[in-house]
């Protein structure tokens, strides 16, 4: 019998167009899936590490249901990875690619020492549908700005996606595992996790009918209903999309399906999956995006960097008075995602109002979101503070009251967040405070706070940062 193989899990928890598992079944012997908690799992906030959890113990039963089972091992890939090899008698390791740094440096570790025991490692392509060493400008460069960056890559072939092998050769006896319970990773979400949970959608299956759902009745108006967060008008995949329960090559086929159909709002679809992938695209080429200020003479702005001060207290539990930015955040809190137009004003406030370090935001969004990416936090949060590449300018200072007339002009999204103002609360203004930590001593009787920074005071405080700046 062909020895067995070894699918390193990682961000990809699927079974069809997972091109390492495929590959592994068509070797024709075993097949041994392993999930490793090293370094960079423990180094996830609390809230990405317990959607994590949910994950693998979902895909866990996705591949008993083919026959199969999922091996669990924790510590250094490095060391790990080889003795599993020695354990199980494997000749081949298989995993699909990763692409920020502290990855991508384990990965060739891992790789190189595989090669010295004349193991055959290989990675493959998945989490991106454009290997980001693929795309470049005339000139041999790789892309700044997104709008040329889609130009380029609009009209790319994408492999049709594979399909889910229909079992998974198992060994004679399968190596011990290490167990979920044991890793206790949703331990920081506290009472936290109970609240998110119902707004989980877990798994392959959820994905696919996210996706189906959204191209059926949604994404003709997806122009229009993506800035309106009071709506329910996007695709919700980036949940699915960053534990890889669903791959970005199934979104783009049926998108582009459904933009040959006709269908309004599938061309905007595509260009939001490519945002994703120009978010990758930058991660590769300027790691520094994820932990300095992309553009370089930034690092002279007199940003605020003290997370003790009141200002950010406030903003981080939805209390500065300023309601499209309080709802945004409370949504973040009992659902673990935030609406991508909140995203934008709640960042912008940070930044430019309370003329705080993007980084601040960076790392509590890297701590409450479940759809959290490293690309794409942080291409985000640069983006919106002016630091970054393709970024909204500086000066442009978005006023969340007025966005809060022209974005949510019933008010439907405040008042599903926002319990301090109304007689009879929504239930889910109502749970932020049944997810909030007690030490917060915060209560749905409060009172509403006045705005802590006026929004045209604050604007003029950003206006006058910029023009004063030393670069």
């Amino acid at each position: 019998m062909t020895s067995p193989t070894l699918v390193w899990i990682r961000r990809d928890l699927r079974l069809s167009d997972h091109a390492a598992v495929s590959a592994a079944v068509e070797r024709g012997g075993p097949v041994i899936p392993v999930f490793l908690r090293d370094d960079l799992v423990d180094d996830l906030g609390a809230a990405p590490k317990w959607r994590l959890g949910l994950g693998l113990d979902h895909y866990a039963a996705s591949l008993e249901d083919k026959g199969s089972r999922l091996i669990l091992r924790s510590g250094d890939a490095r060391a790990v990875i080889p003795a599993l090899v020695k354990e199980t008698g494997a000749d081949a390791v298989y995993w699909q690619r990763a692409y920020d740094p502290d990855a991508v440096a384990r990965d060739k570790d891992v790789k190189a020492a595989l090669k010295e025991m004349e193991v055959e490692a290989e990675s493959f392509a998945g989490h991106l549908m454009f290997e980001p060493w693929t795309v470049e400008t005339k000139q041999g460069e790789f892309y700044k700005v997104y709008t040329p960056f889609w130009k380029s890559v609009r009209d790319r072939s994408v492999s049709e996606p594979l399909s889910a092998p229909s079992s998974l050769p198992a060994p004679e006896t399968w190596p011990e595992s290490e167990t979920l319970e044991d890793w206790a990773l949703g331990v920081a979400m506290n009472r936290g996790a109970d609240v998110v949970r119902p707004f989980v959608q877990l798994g392959e299956q959820a994905a696919q009918s996210r996706l189906g759902a959204f191209l059926a009745s949604k994404v003709a108006d997806y122009d229009r209903t993506r800035d309106i967060p009071g709506m329910d008008g996007t695709s919700n995949l980036s949940e699915n999309l960053s534990l890889g329960e669903i791959s970005p090559a199934q979104c783009w086929h049926a998108g582009q399906r459904a933009k040959e159909e006709g269908k309004a709002g599938a061309e905007t679809f595509l260009k939001e999956l490519v945002w994703r992938e120009f978010a990758y695209h930058l991660m590769w080429h300027t790691p520094r995006i994820l932990t300095d200020n992309w553009r370089e003479e930034w690092e002279a702005f007199p940003w605020n960097e003290d997370e003790r001060k009141a200002e950010v207290k406030a903003w981080k539990q939805g209390r500065t008075g300023i309601r499209f930015v309080d709802a945004a955040m409370r949504e973040l809190y009992v659902t673990g995602r935030m609406h991508n137009r909140g995203r934008m004003i709640v960042a912008s406030y940070l930044t430019k109002h309370l003329m705080c370090h993007w980084k601040i935001g960076l790392e509590w969004f890297k701590d409450c979101l479940i759809d959290w990416d490293p690309a794409s936090n942080a291409m985000g949060w640069q983006w919106s503070a002016g630091s970054g590449p393709d970024a909204t300018p500086y000066f442009r200072v978005f006023n969340p009251v007025t966005q809060l007339d022209k974005f949510d002009k019933d008010r439907d999204y405040v008042s599903r967040w926002i319990a301090e103002e109304y007689e009879n609360p929504h239930k889910d203004a109502l749970a932020y405070f049944e997810a909030i930590p007690r030490q917060w001593k915060m209560s749905a009787n409060d009172p509403y706070p006045d705005p802590i920074v006026p929004p045209d005071e604050g604007r003029k405080r950003a206006l006058s940062a910029y023009e004063n700046r030393s670069f």
